[in-house]
């Protein structure tokens, strides 16, 4: 009889470490051949598509893993955007600095929305994690001195020296590379830490958790704060991208693509939110070239996966065997 969270074996185990590599790596010849061939705008949509992927991945930590539907997480990604934005503003352009920041703070926000938050459960918790969202997003929206309404423009980029100059495209889809591999690489192990495994405990019967004497609530805060700390780090990035930052990127809107993009690449899977990513940011540039309503095509995707695939890009290929499997056993039967 098991005393404890379920073992590693139990957690989501991530693709095949050379299947991994083998995307990195083409991830990169894909992103010099767009350079060599000048093909600027696609190598910056690359990039904007890894930027969200990341903040979506950040989400799926406490909605896939952790169980909680935060309706609030872009205001990290915009708490991070912001403090960059400012920073330069500022003539404060050092990036290891302006990144170290935006992680902090926005992590620091999380550990005050989720110590509040994180009291509550069911709708009650969405509602508070949404209250907070737009607290934000006013808050930002009144203060002239950064733009307010009107958004902040930013004329430099962030430095970091060391060569790398992030008005160079290729530097900047590299270095967005590096921080997304870096932040899964993380998150993979903290899920098959010891941490990990009394999350998706606590996700499965938070009761049953607590009654084993391990604290539900510190794991459930110590999780939202990661996971805000990362969507500052997509908003740090972000800003660089786009060199100007308005208070839509904390709307409540905002949160709600977030989650699209979980539920299409897969709730609960570890490059999930970047699959969503890459799908639905796809979906919107191809569709927004032939018709102004785009998001009513998308809807129906988004209500294709949900139907056909429940556990999203990330789940077709058990989906596939799983099919397969009866079709193979009824062939072999005599």
């Amino acid at each position: 009889m098991r005393n404890g969270p379920s073992p590693a074996s139990a957690i989501p185990a991530p693709a095949s470490w050379p299947l991994w590599l083998a995307l990195i790596v083409a991830a990169v010849c894909l992103g010099l051949w767009m350079h060599s061939q000048g093909l600027g705008y696609y190598l910056s949509m690359l990039s904007r598509m890894m930027i969200y992927g990341l903040a979506a991945c950040s989400l799926n930590l406490i909605l896939g893993y952790g169980g909680l539907v935060s309706f609030g997480h872009a205001a990290y990604m915009g708490l991070g955007a912001y403090t960059v934005g400012i920073l330069i503003t500022e003539g404060v352009p050092n990036g290891w600095l302006g990144f170290a920041l935006a992680m902090a703070i926005s992590a620091l926000m999380a550990l005050v929305i989720g110590a509040i938050s994180l009291r509550t459960k069911g709708v009650y918790f969405i509602m508070i994690t949404l209250a907070f969202a737009q607290m934000l997003f006013y808050l930002v929206n009144s203060i002239k001195a950064y733009g307010g309404d009107e958004g902040l423009n930013i004329k430099l980029r962030s430095e970091f020296g060391l060569g790398i100059v992030l008005k160079n495209d290729l530097h900047f889809f590299l270095l967005v590379l590096v921080c997304l591999v870096i932040s899964l690489v993380f998150m993979q192990v903290l899920m098959r830490s010891r941490m990990g495994r009394v999350v998706l405990a606590q996700r499965d019967d938070d009761i049953r958790t607590e009654a084993l004497g391990y604290p539900v609530y510190r794991y459930q805060l110590a999780l939202f704060v990661i996971a805000g700390a990362f969507g500052g780090l997509a908003g740090a990035l972000m800003v660089n991208q786009q060199n100007y930052v308005n208070p839509n990127l904390m709307h409540w809107t905002q949160s709600g693509v977030l989650m699209i993009m979980v539920i299409l690449g897969g709730v609960g899977t570890l490059a999930g939110g970047l699959w969503g990513a890459l799908l639905l940011l796809t979906l919107e540039d191809l569709i927004a070239e032939l018709t102004p309503h785009f998001p009513f095509y998308v809807g129906w995707v988004l209500l294709a996966v949900v139907l056909l695939a429940p556990k999203g890009l990330s789940g077709l290929p058990d989906l596939w065997r799983n099919r397969r499997t009866p079709a193979a056993k009824q062939e072999t039967q005599p």
